[in-house]
């Protein structure tokens, strides 16, 4: 009786090992929209060994003005025609306007070694693309992530940045945990969004992607293919974005090109980064913030950059969430036109 009870719970326990096996080891294949071809997509072969898929929309007319170089939010994240579509009308006010895919998203290349992607290598590719443009300075439009690139590429390089754009910033690192719980005054009217990014995570991950991201961060392997895990992120993506808005009916579609071990890379390197802070205290770089209405952002990490940067204005975006572009797009762009051109 015994014997039978033990072998019993050992074909159990290896059946259980078997299915967990098959849960993390098998590939999956994931229905997500794929990256489709663009036909104003260039490409930058910078020094840091990185293949840099890129928009270029030529300023217009003889007044010309210092370019400007949109930073896209994820990490992981990659320009859409809709971006494109926005910010290519402040070419018409003499800007050249620059849109690129960060390293291991949308047309640019993947990295091999996972423990590359680093926010040190973003910082260094936007060096490098800053020496490609052959500019002195550049205007950096930072959306979420790409307003933490953007505020750590100042710490060091601050006399190559004109004016400063962030919106919906994401927290600066290494993150002053205490300011998340900071309550907004009551005449700004911030609310929360209907979702939650955790809520998405719950809903999208499962016991594979948890086990090639465990791999990715703590042994720096990649068992699983970019294809796998960029279809994977397109899909994550694709229902986080409805935390990012306040009007679900205006959530922006992920169309493939996201880059899951770009986005996970980079986050877990933050927990390294020196403090830019010391260096960005009292900056002089006028500073434009934007922030929605029902950001999913704390409201206490945007008063560190208003802190640091004392020459800054300050909007809130009524009726739109952490992408004010995917809800107010016209506000949007009237917003950032008043403030390069006044």
């Amino acid at each position: 009786m015994k014997k039978d009870i033990f072998r019993l719970i050992k074909n159990a326990f290896l059946l259980a090992l078997c299915i967990l096996l098959f849960l993390i080891l098998i590939p999956r294949t994931y229905k997500a929209p794929q990256q489709q071809n663009r036909k104003s997509t260039q490409y930058w072969n910078l020094a840091t060994g990185s293949r840099i898929g890129y928009t270029h929309i030529p300023a217009k007319g003889i007044n010309i003005h210092t370019p400007v170089i949109f930073l896209q939010g994820g990490p992981g994240g990659c320009i859409s025609d809709r971006n494109i579509e926005i910010l290519a009308q402040l070419a018409n006010d003499g800007y050249d306007v620059y849109l690129y895919d960060q390293i291991g998203s949308g047309h640019s290349n993947r990295l091999i070694n996972v423990e590359e992607y680093t926010a040190g290598r973003h910082i260094s590719d936007l060096e490098e693309i800053i020496k490609e443009i052959n500019s002195k300075k550049v205007i950096l439009i930072g959306q979420s992530w790409g307003a933490i690139l953007a505020t750590l590429f100042i710490a060091d390089n601050p006399d190559k940045v004109d004016k400063l754009i962030l919106t919906g910033p994401g927290p600066l690192f290494p993150m002053h945990v205490e300011l998340a719980n900071l309550k907004a005054p009551d005449s700004l009217h911030l609310r929360d969004p209907l979702f939650s990014n955790s809520e998405a995570n719950k809903k999208i991950n499962n016991w594979r992607t948890k086990f090639v991201a465990f791999l990715a961060r703590e042994f720096h392997i990649k068992v699983a293919s970019d294809n796998e895990m960029d279809d994977f992120s397109t899909l994550l993506s694709n229902e986080t974005n409805k935390s990012t808005v306040c009007d679900t009916s205006k959530v922006a579609e992920a169309k493939g090109g996201s880059g899951y071990y770009s986005q996970i890379m980079t986050m877990q390197s933050l927990s390294e980064v020196k403090d830019p802070r010391p260096k960005l205290i009292n900056s002089k770089i006028p500073l434009l913030l934007m922030k929605g209405q029902c950001d999913n952002q704390r409201w206490g990490f945007a008063t560190e950059y208003l802190e640091l940067f004392p020459n800054h204005k300050l909007v809130i975006v009524n009726d739109a969430g952490h992408s004010i572009a995917a809800e107010q797009p016209d506000f949007y762009l009237r917003t950032i036109r008043d403030f390069l051109n006044r």
